[in-house]
């Protein structure tokens, strides 16, 4: 039987619930040893064997046909949105909660970011929010998969399938993630992920294009490749490119990192059930909408809102609490992408290819609001992916802890 840690508050001089260390991440092995001395002994260090390895065997994993590895899950998303046809003056739509990357992808090649706001339960962009901006220059939609969460893709589908529009998939939370048993990426035209130092599945940076489309892989290969096509010889660049490719030492890593993740997901999974009976009903404490659907979920976060006039105390004081109990978990890093600089002041010049990069569109991002993107920008709190790999009772102590925090928070005010 788990015994509960009662009585004072680790804030207030209490014991704390949680004094164990978490697990850390990244999480290797002389899986990644073997791989990387197989690269280093070889000689061939440049893009051959072990990223085709990695893009079919990452392509299965997500049930898509075709993957294009890349430096970066920021390339990936420039890269999709020009093989989709994305071009300057386009307008494509984006969620302001998420990563810069999904805004400034979109800059960079010349388009032009339109905020539309949040489902309260999925924290994922509300299809109705979608519709309502939906012009006559909107060429593309970009959903997120926050935390690894993929809502009802039809929605989206049906708006896409309406105004002649394409879909590309932000799942960079969302390695292995699915809805009714088809993989995040493939819901849409394409979807991007990112194998950056803290995601899922890591090689410190990297990144992924999949698809089910042949000719938009093709031309993704193209991109990442300086230009070159299919069977072409080696000094005929016929597109517009850039250098992108993967290394081998990456893939090296990536293929180890692979061939856990599926038992890692599961274990995230599991704990995150744990979580969510044991926060359930808690007073204050809200969780995201439930998705039977949702077959699989990474859950490279945890995620629940905070009702600060139910608990009595902020969300600030709640997580100082919820520290001292031995827990990091954290407001998040998001805020409303359009409160950042770049598109605050993107109505400001002269034109500036770095500094200013809007300032010749017309655009004017100081009168967008997405009050649900705020409201959860104030009260959502985040638990990292690596603590739902701890066994089942450090979990049961997080819960506890979590339970501890709310039944106490008034004595925090």
């Amino acid at each position: 039987m788990h015994k509960r840690i009662s009585g004072t508050l680790a804030l207030l001089g209490g014991e704390p619930t949680c004094p164990e260390p978490w697990p850390t991440w990244p999480v290797f092995d002389d899986t990644e040893r073997r791989q990387l001395g197989e690269v280093l002994e070889s000689g061939k260090w440049w893009f051959g064997e072990k990223v085709r390895q990695f893009e079919s065997e990452f392509a299965a994993f997500q049930g898509a046909r075709f993957a294009v590895s890349c430096t970066n899950g920021t390339t990936a998303l420039e890269m999709g949105l020009k093989a989709l046809g994305v071009v300057p003056g386009d307008e494509v739509i984006v969620p302001p909660y998420t990563f810069i990357a999904t805004a400034s992808a979109v800059v960079t090649v010349g388009a032009i970011p339109v905020f539309a706001d949040l489902d309260p339960d999925t924290l994922c962009l509300d299809p109705a929010a979608v519709a309502r901006q939906i012009g006559p220059r909107t060429k593309a939609v970009v959903p997120v998969h926050v935390g690894g969460y993929v809502p009802d893709p039809e929605p989206l589908r049906t708006l896409a399938q309406r105004h002649n529009l394409r879909v590309l998939e932000d799942a960079a939370h969302a390695w292995g993630s699915q809805w009714q048993g088809r993989g995040a990426g493939v819901l849409g035209q394409a979807g991007t992920f990112s194998f950056q130092v803290t995601k899922n599945i890591t090689a410190g940076e990297g990144g992924v294009l999949v698809t089910d489309d042949e000719a938009l892989a093709d031309l993704c290969r193209s991109y990442t490749h300086c230009g070159r096509r299919k069977g072409s010889a080696w000094y005929d660049h016929d597109y517009l490119g850039s250098n992108l490719r993967l290394t081998e030492f990456q893939a090296a890593i990536l293929l180890a990192q692979l061939g856990r993740l599926e038992a890692q997901i599961a274990r995230r999974q599991a704990n995150a059930a744990l979580l969510d009976r044991a926060l359930q009903g808690l007073p204050g404490v809200r969780l995201l909408a439930t998705a039977p659907q949702m077959t699989r979920r990474s859950y490279h976060i945890y995620i629940f809102r905070l009702d600060e006039p139910a608990l009595g105390v902020s969300r600030d004081r709640f997580l100082e609490a919820l520290n001292a109990e031995g827990v990091p978990a954290s407001k998040g890093w998001y805020r409303p992408l359009y409160q950042n600089l770049v598109f605050a002041n993107a109505h400001r010049g002269p034109a500036h290819g770095i500094m200013a990069p809007l300032a010749a569109q017309r655009v004017n991002y100081t009168q967008v609001h997405c009050p649900v993107c705020e409201q959860v920008c104030r009260d959502a709190v985040w638990l990292p992916q690596n603590l739902l790999l701890a066994d089942t009772p450090q979990v049961q102590r997080l819960a506890d802890a979590i339970a501890r925090v709310v039944r106490g928070a008034r004595e925090l005010a």
